[in-house]
Formats: structure tokens, sequence, C-alpha cells
């Protein structure tokens, strides 16, 4: 796996400190955000504990910076009402991070279902996460809790009908 590529942001110390002027504080967020997304996306992971302090997303040792409790916290809110994250927890301290929407997500498994031909058939989620068809796609290797939620949300429009079987799931697609 090639090594992630931060932006110049990540290096400019006032980065890593809330900004109080409006508008600076808006775009500092909206590139903190896009970081997170990509951070996440380049290392496969759904999941930031929020008070891990040596994650690199928090902390760039280089010029000794770490981002607040706070200001994470100010982050995963926004990428909350875009719908890019959940907390996990009361204490908000573990977080779903979604690269994609839960819709958008669903959507794309349910175009792949139609494209192959599955509908009225029934898929494991490992079949849809990690069977060989998807390698190319954007879900493939996704969290299942991510994808549970991306079909929950299919379910509710009647597109298809989550099964559980022996603590397992299953899905029928229509």
């Amino acid at each position: 796996m090639a090594e992630f590529q931060w932006p110049w942001e990540y290096t400019f110390p006032p980065f890593f400190t809330l900004q109080p002027h409006e508008e600076t504080r808006r775009q500092q967020l909206k590139v903190w955000t896009d970081l997170f997304l990509k951070y996440l996306k380049h290392n496969n992971k759904f999941t930031l504990i929020t008070n891990d302090q040596n994650l690199p997303l928090f902390c760039n040792e280089s010029i000794n910076r770490r981002l607040s409790p706070e200001l994470i916290l100010l982050i995963l809110e926004q990428l909350q009402q875009s719908g890019h994250a959940a907390p996990l927890d009361k204490r908000r301290q573990e977080w779903q991070v979604y690269w994609y929407t839960l819709e958008e997500y669903g959507n794309m498994v349910y175009d792949w279902i139609q494209e192959t031909g599955q509908t009225n058939s029934i898929c494991t989620l490992y079949e849809i996460i990690s069977g060989e068809s998807t390698n190319q796609l954007e879900f493939h290797n996704m969290d299942e809790n991510v994808l549970l939620g991306a079909l929950r949300l299919l379910e509710e429009k009647g597109k298809c009908e989550l099964i559980e079987m022996d603590g397992s799931h299953g899905v029928k697609f229509f």
C-alpha cells in the first residue's frame, strides 16, 4: 500500500487549532472532514476512537501539534451532519465513519445486485464485501456493520430484506 499523502495544511501549525474567524474556521473544518475521510479510506478503517492521541490523523509529531479532543469531536459532528459518521457510544468517544454515506453505499450495492442479475436471490454479507465479484468495487472490504446500516436503509425502501441465520446475516434483494 502506498504511503498516505498528507495535504499541505497538515504541516501548518495553526491548522491544528480551531480558528476564530468564521470563514477561516468553516474552511478549516471542510479540509479536516475531507482529510478524515481520505485517511480512513486509505487505511481501510471505519472506526475512530477519539482519545487515540497517537493516531497520525490527530497529531503531527514533526511539528509537535495535536488536535484537541474538542476539535476532534467538532470534526466528527460535522461528518455526522453530512451523513458520514455516527457515534457508537453515549460518551461519543467511539465513532463509525463512512467514506460514503450509508445511502450511497446502499445504492452501490443495489446497483451491483441489479447489474449482476441477483435480484430475488439471497446473498451473505461476506459475499457482498469479500467476494471476488466485488473486488474492484468501492464497498469491497467494507466494515460489516457499515454494510448492515446501508442494507437497513435499503430494507426501509422495500429493496431488500435482511435475514439472520445462526448469528450471521444474509440479505434477499427485490
